[in-house]
């Protein structure tokens, strides 16, 4: 088997808010020698054991980054992608379908499924050469489609069901092509950041996590997880998501 020598983790979305605690956490983890933090823009308070590396997330800048990777010496075994976005300056989640825009339905799609897409099909060297590898997926329990009780939040609960559907297409691939790579689509439930800030106040009481106790939840529930040629969905307690 030819893989690299250095255990390395990948983080994508490192700038935001469960990004910045997943870099945090796996740099502060000795079973990495190498932490890269991929993100728009660059840290405020940059770490120095950890590499930034900045991206639009077009298709061109993907290959380019994953070009730049391929020729480090690294063993990647944990990738998160924690790209996403639920609401802008000029659209929120649809109550309605009077509501529904083409143009913010299209916005949405393309971060919360589209971009993890072409970061899967970027990946794909790497995880094949790497002696086992997680990689996480921040999805939503609102993208259950067995748990949809309440409607409403069309682009975003419709954007995180198409996720789920195109990690579950990737892991039957990967099951092939790199079988030593886990798949995860992660609900971390409600984050204290920036995504959840305009809906907190409708939040149970205890139930509004800090971005630090997410990472650790999420890097607990991946080092739980082995190859088996299947996608997992799961929450922060580990536990099981309806699809």
């Amino acid at each position: 088997m030819d893989t690299a020598t250095h255990p390395a983790a990948l983080v994508v979305g490192a700038s935001g808010a469960i990004g910045g605690a997943v870099t945090d956490a796996l740099a502060s983890d000795e079973r990495y020698s190498k932490v890269i933090a991929v993100s728009r823009s660059e840290p405020v308070l940059p770490r120095h054991n950890v590499t930034w590396l900045r991206t639009d997330h077009r298709e061109e800048s993907l290959a380019r980054l994953a070009g730049e990777l391929g020729t480090l010496d690294i063993d990647l075994q944990r990738v998160v992608i924690t790209t996403g976005v639920l609401h802008g300056a000029t659209f929120k989640p649809e109550k309605t379908l009077e509501q529904l825009d083409a143009d913010a339905m299209h916005h949405v799609f393309h971060v919360n499924a589209v971009v993890p897409a072409l970061w899967l099909k970027a990946l794909t060297p790497l995880l094949k050469r790497a002696s086992q590898c997680v990689l996480a997926v921040t999805s939503a329990r609102v993208g259950s489609i067995g748990d949809n009780r309440l409607g409403g939040w069309y682009s975003y609960r419709g954007s995180k069901a198409a996720l789920n559907m195109v990690l579950q297409s990737a892991a039957i691939e990967y099951r092939r092509r790199a079988p030593r790579a886990k798949l995860l689509a992660f609900h971390p439930g409600t984050t204290d950041s920036d995504l959840s800030r305009p809906f907190q106040r409708n939040v149970a009481q205890g139930k509004l996590f800090s971005p630090a106790f997410v990472a650790r939840s999420l890097l607990s529930v991946m080092d739980t997880m082995e190859p088996d040629g299947k996608l997992a969905f799961v929450d922060y307690r580990g536990d099981p998501v309806p699809w």
